[in-house]
């Protein structure tokens, strides 16, 4: 059996869609970041999850640099953990951001943010639900499998 030391002072990222964690530490900035302390525990045994397994990141220490408004966009189920001298204080589900900026691509080839290099990738969401790039209104397809 692996062992995993616990935190003390940080968070648990959990319920991650198995084998998805490692492109989900490239759009937190983890990855780039030197003075983070991070444990990535990749397919582990889940109850919860349909393929009966999930990943894991935990951050210990300040993990206020970390924009966790895009998690909820990415995998619906993923739930994030804080923890405070050892103990959990607060689990919660992110809720899906109004803004997406340089997460995603338009597919559109004449929008303006595809063709102009200096432009940032903007969708907001919409009333129902999907997001749409605000300079063209083209409609993002989601696939998170």
């Amino acid at each position: 059996m692996l062992n995993i030391d616990e935190i003390q002072n940080g968070i648990v990222i959990d319920h991650i869609k198995a084998g998805t964690a490692v492109g989900l530490m490239d759009l937190l900035g983890i990855k780039g970041n030197r003075s983070a302390s991070v444990a990535l525990i990749q397919n582990a045994r889940s109850h919860k999850s349909p393929t009966g397994r999930k990943d894991i990141i935990k951050v210990e220490g300040d993990s206020s640099w970390l924009n966790l408004d895009v998690l909820a966009y990415l995998d619906p189920n993923i739930t994030v953990t804080t923890i405070h001298d050892g103990k959990p204080v607060k689990k919660e589900k992110p809720q899906p951001p109004r803004r997406l900026v340089n997460i995603v691509r338009c597919r559109n080839p004449r929008c303006i943010s595809s063709i102009e290099e200096e432009c940032d990738q903007i969708f907001e969401l919409s009333t129902n639900g999907k997001y749409r790039c605000i300079y063209c209104e083209q409609e993002l397809q989601v696939n998170r499998d």
